[in-house]
């Protein structure tokens, strides 16, 4: 690669970026698809960055030249983008290509050699563009999670979505959709894995080799577009696979029942599927091949489902439930039934075989449960579209109110027949204006602890001191005519700890001054707030992946509860350490550690099936209900 004469280029921060500008931008990879065909002869990148404003933006990047796009091989590389024209799309701020963009790739990990790639054979690359790429890697080393996708063959979970980094060993067309690859990365998987059958004239590859390494090689198939892309690889070439799925198959032969684990890449580019070679300057091919020079060839096949590494995400696996426990078995069932006590038990194997949408009655043992950092299982629901989100830490929330400080309060909004106001000046901060409207009910300024107040202008650390003193907070903002809500990603009421959130997509907000219709403002129901405001609010829900096992099949059923499965609101659980103690000791008693699953508690519930378009797939997913945990384990 060439240098030219180092110029001086002006960087933008991304949270300084405006609509119908042309930028030049440093980012992190939080997210990104492989290049794929996307209109007529255009390929298509779409890449998430974020910097160290924590300001997140979406490229979408398109080329008739594949290479031209940048070369991104996971999340926490580091981009440099020149020439990205800034438009605003349905409320948000979005990058596209524009006419001379290019682009320069790094590694994002600390202390590795800043090595851009790029397809362009001239680029500049200065001495300050190196000391923006080591900040960047720095700051992501504390701000920016490893990529949790990317995994090792020892450590896949059945039902799962991850990246692999792999050596190709051989390759086949199986039918004119469908293409199989054989791969490893030198550890085994938890489960037995399967095998497509072909004849071994159709396989391209060493095959004494392959035969060598049968019991670390996995078997995936290939579908639809990705197909062209696989019959184009060289056996022993490096590659990363993106967004593969992992299936449990349970087969039946005889009075035995055995597990292996399939491995599928979908057609399409959801979630950005797809494949890509790496070169063998990269670090992660590096890391593969001393483990691929480490693995123990002569390994024996695993005989049931024991998985050799533990993830941190995953309780460690300690066999299936054997059919012996299943039969003996008369112990009492750790969980209650609500209703449907009308159901017989089904067996999850026969359930495995059936298609949706039912209900079943089972009886089965947790084998593990995500997420194993049980506070992240709190999400945001909308009731309505039925759309989850994340609940906001305090750093995104404090960034969400300095986005409204900056606006200062309009004088001509203050003192009107539905609050008084009060304006104060910041001693800091450039002389922050802070403005707090208090809410009369029926003309009368109650009691602070009886007091709704607006807040104009407000830090988190400010609102968090108001909210001990008065009853309620609405954060807001001045609009043309009148105060308005902050953007819904601000909770539209604050209580004390409990902060509560609106649907951004489904909500229709009205006028501040719509608070004169509530009933009374001194009792401030949340749900009676969000209706005269016209906001559709948001409920807190636990969300959690249960693998179950009979010991005649696993299935992994999807538990989402407000308050009935734990009997803990999860409103409140994210507030109340003694809440998220209770929890953790639930959990521990029904999915104990380091013991063996014969030794786990029973589980009576109720799963209804499910069908689920992911794609051109179609695939029965299944979910808990009317199902709660024993008063005694409370």
């Amino acid at each position: 690669m060439s240098l030219v004469p180092a110029t001086n280029y002006v960087y933008t921060p991304l949270n300084q970026l405006k609509g119908g500008t042309i930028v030049n931008v440093y980012g992190i990879v939080k997210f990104f698809k492989p290049p794929y065909l996307s209109r007529g002869t255009d390929y298509c990148s779409v890449v998430t960055i974020v910097d160290q404003t924590n300001v997140k933006l979406t490229c979408l990047l398109f080329s008739g030249n594949y290479e031209a796009l940048p070369i991104i091989y996971k999340n926490g590389d580091i981009v440099r983008f020149h020439r990205l024209k800034i438009q605003v799309y349905k409320n948000e701020t979005q990058g596209i290509t524009s006419s001379g963009f290019a682009s320069l790739t790094f590694e994002g990990i600390l202390g590795a050699p800043v090595i851009p790639r790029t397809s362009s054979k001239y680029f500049n690359f200065t001495a300050e563009d190196q000391k923006m790429v080591e900040a960047l890697r720095l700051w992501a080393s504390t701000h920016i999670s490893p990529s949790w996708t990317l995994l090792k063959l020892c450590d896949v979970q059945p039902m799962q979505y991850f990246d692999l980094t792999c050596q190709l060993l051989g390759k086949a067309e199986v039918d004119g959709t469908s293409f199989l690859l054989k791969v490893w990365d030198g550890t085994r998987t938890p489960f037995p894995s399967w095998r497509v059958l072909i004849q071994d004239l159709v396989l391209e590859g060493d095959l004494s080799y392959i035969h060598r390494l049968q019991n670390l090689a996995i078997d995936i198939l290939v579908y639809d577009n990705h197909v062209q892309v696989a019959k184009s690889l060289k056996v022993g070439s490096f590659l990363r696979i993106y967004s593969l799925h992992t299936k449990l198959k349970s087969v039946n032969s005889g009075n035995q029942t055995t597990l292996s684990l399939e491995f599928h890449l979908h057609g399409g580019t959801s979630y950005g599927r797809g494949i890509r070679v790496l070169p063998e300057s990269n670090s992660d091919v590096d890391q593969l091949k001393r483990a691929l020079e480490s693995a123990d060839l002569t390994a024996n096949p695993l005989s049931g489902g024991i998985c050799q590494s533990e993830p941190e995400d995953s309780i460690p696996s300690s066999g299936s439930v054997s059919l012996y426990e299943v039969e003996r078995c008369q112990q009492l069932s750790a969980t209650i039934l609500t209703d449907h006590q009308y159901l017989e038990k089904t067996p999850l194997c026969a359930i495995l075989k059936q298609k949706a949408p039912q209900q079943y009655r089972i009886r089965a043992k947790l084998r593990s449960y995500k997420p194993r950092k049980l506070f992240q299982s709190v999400k945001l629901r909308c009731p309505k579209c039925h759309s989850l989100k994340e609940v906001p830490h305090e750093g995104s929330l404090d960034m969400i109110l300095q986005d409204g400080a900056a606006k200062t309060p309009d004088i001509k909004l203050q003192n009107t027949s539905l609050y008084d106001s009060r304006i104060w000046t910041t001693e800091d901060q450039g002389g922050r204006k802070v403005a707090v409207h208090f809410v009369r009910n029926d003309g009368i300024l109650p009691l602070s602890n009886e007091c709704l107040i607006l807040i104009e202008g407000g830090s988190l650390s400010e609102i968090c001191k108001l909210s001990n003193k008065f009853h309620s907070i609405i954060p807001v903002r001045s609009g043309h005519e009148d105060l308005e809500l902050l953007d819904l990603s601000a909770p539209f009421l604050i209580q004390g700890k409990a902060y509560h959130y609106g649907c951004k997509q489904c909500s229709s907000l009205k006028p501040i001054q719509n608070l004169n219709f509530l009933v009374d403002k001194a009792s401030c129901i949340p749900s009676s707030v969000a209706e005269v405001l016209g906001i559709v609010p948001l409920q807190y829900v636990f969300v959690m992946t249960f693998t179950l096992d009979d010991g005649t099949g696993v299935l992994e059923a999807y538990l989402l509860d407000s308050d009935k499965f734990f009997q803990i609101p999860a409103s409140e659980i994210l507030v109340d350490d003694d809440l998220q103690k209770s929890m953790a000791m639930i959990m521990d008693m029904i999915c104990p550690s380091r013991i063996k699953i014969d030794s786990y508690p029973w589980l009576e519930c109720f799963i209804r099936s499910y069908n689920v378009t992911n794609g051109i797939e179609q695939q029965i997913c299944y979910q808990i209900f009317d199902t709660t945990v024993a008063e005694d384990l409370i």
